[in-house]
């Protein structure tokens, strides 16, 4: 048997351990493994590289993924689903594990239905937006870096009494924001799924000030919205799924504060650190477990599934149900962090 791996939409710390965990697995079964470069931009081109023991030597603790990435859509152009299903006839491939967040693995869901049915989904995304599973490798990573530089900026905050604003990934979920807001002792907390209440925020500040703390720290996700609907972005084009390109709350709701507090505001926009680097050791684990499970899943032919985390095991969930809907930040943990604002 012939199974192709492919990496697609952003990269994210434990990718690399997925990539050696299925191609060891996939080896001790005796099938052979394909690496598709560069997500579904690789089988659109028939772009591969092959993967054996010597080509996963070392990656374990390496950030990235050794086969590139991209956010190409096979649905968006015009000839490019043909040329996938070509290619991976062509390729000779007998099954395909996709490894991605909403995006990949939504096209992997279609694939199963146009013809290719034999793919395996991984999730991964740092956000930890994917239904059906309780984490995705790559959130534990960039959740631990936000907090390392929450903990940072509280220093040069209390330091100069200012407020600073961290602004941090997290497009309709706020799961980085939540957690590393909570770790990190943020005073404020923003996230997508509540609109922002500018009144309560400066509220929130001025009463930290007359109690004598002269800085705070609020957290902002980058897809978080004020009352009216609005968000920040940085660009109005949309990419190949849909999506504008996201950044810049941060900067203005640091000019509004400062407006309407009188306090200097300053904004750390943690952009890209978040996703880079070596993963923690959670996303390493977990993303070996995924990848052996990947390839169980197709020794047993059950196609059409993607791996996921349940309490502590590891199952198997319809690749449509994973991607039906995204996972955003439920109330009880949303109440938790309020309780420490202010």
């Amino acid at each position: 048997m012939r199974i192709g791996i492919l990496t697609g939409g952003g990269d994210c710390p434990g990718l690399n351990p997925v990539i050696r965990a299925v191609v060891r697995r996939a080896l001790l079964a005796g099938y052979e493994i394909v690496g598709i470069k560069n997500g579904w931009k690789g089988l659109v081109e028939n772009d591969t590289m092959p993967l054996n023991i010597n080509a996963i030597s070392g990656i374990l603790p390496k950030g990235g993924t050794i086969l590139g990435t991209s956010r190409t859509n096979p649905y968006k152009k015009e000839g490019d689903l043909k040329k996938v299903q070509d290619n991976f006839k062509k390729m000779g491939l007998d099954a395909l594990v996709a490894v991605g967040g909403e995006d990949t693995l939504g096209v992997a869901s279609k694939l199963v239905k146009d013809g290719l049915p034999n793919i395996v989904g991984v999730p991964k995304t740092i956000d930890n937006d994917l239904s059906a599973t309780d984490y995705t490798f790559g959130f534990d990573t960039a959740l631990n870096v936000a907090m390392e530089c929450i903990d940072r900026l509280h220093t040069t905050a209390e330091s100069h009494h200012r407020i600073i604003i961290a602004e941090v990934m997290g497009r309709h979920a706020g799961w980085i924001a939540i957690e590393a807001g909570i770790a990190g002792g943020a005073d404020v907390i923003l996230i997508p799924e509540k609109p922002i209440d500018l009144e309560e925020v400066c509220k929130i500040i001025k009463q930290r000030h007359e109690r004598g703390k002269t800085f705070s720290i609020v957290v902002v996700a980058e897809g978080a919205q004020f009352k009216d609907g609005s968000m920040v972005t940085q660009e109005q084009k949309l990419d190949a799924f849909g999506h504008v390109r996201l950044g810049g709350i941060g900067e203005t709701l640091a000019e509004l504060i400062e407006e309407k507090t009188g306090f200097e505001t300053r904004v750390s926009v943690l952009g890209h650190i978040q996703r880079g680097g070596s993963p923690t050791a959670f996303d390493r684990v977990l993303g070996t477990r995924f990848g052996v499970k990947a390839v169980e899943l197709i020794i047993g032919k059950k196609f059409g599934q993607m791996v996921a985390l349940s309490g502590n095991k590891i199952i198997d969930v319809p690749l449509g149900e994973a991607v039906k809907a995204l996972k955003t930040v439920d109330e009880d943990l949303y109440n938790i962090a309020k309780v420490f604002f202010g």
